[in-house]
């Protein structure tokens, strides 16, 4: 399972802060975003590609093309977050 963790307003948009979703293979930040959007609203919304939203995999900041495995934690954060 891949363990998905999201911050701040994503947060408050997908009314949840986790899910964990079963592993898409070699898929990688990019893939994974576009798999969470084509599930429609609110991940629709929230995680769009003019969206400027980051992303850790492992508590790691990653790029788009960073690939996600089997295991791994990935959160989706917007660039500037409060305490």
């Amino acid at each position: 399972m891949i363990q998905l963790r999201y911050f701040a307003s994503l947060r408050e948009q997908l009314g949840r802060d986790a899910e964990a979703i079963e592993p898409i293979a070699g898929a990688t930040v990019a893939e994974l975003r576009a798999f969470l959007c084509a599930r429609g609203e609110p991940w629709a919304a929230a995680l769009a590609p003019e969206q400027c939203i980051l992303a850790a995999v492992n508590q790691e900041m990653s790029r788009p093309e960073s690939t996600v495995a089997d295991g791994d934690e990935v959160a989706f954060f917007p660039p500037v977050t409060g305490g």
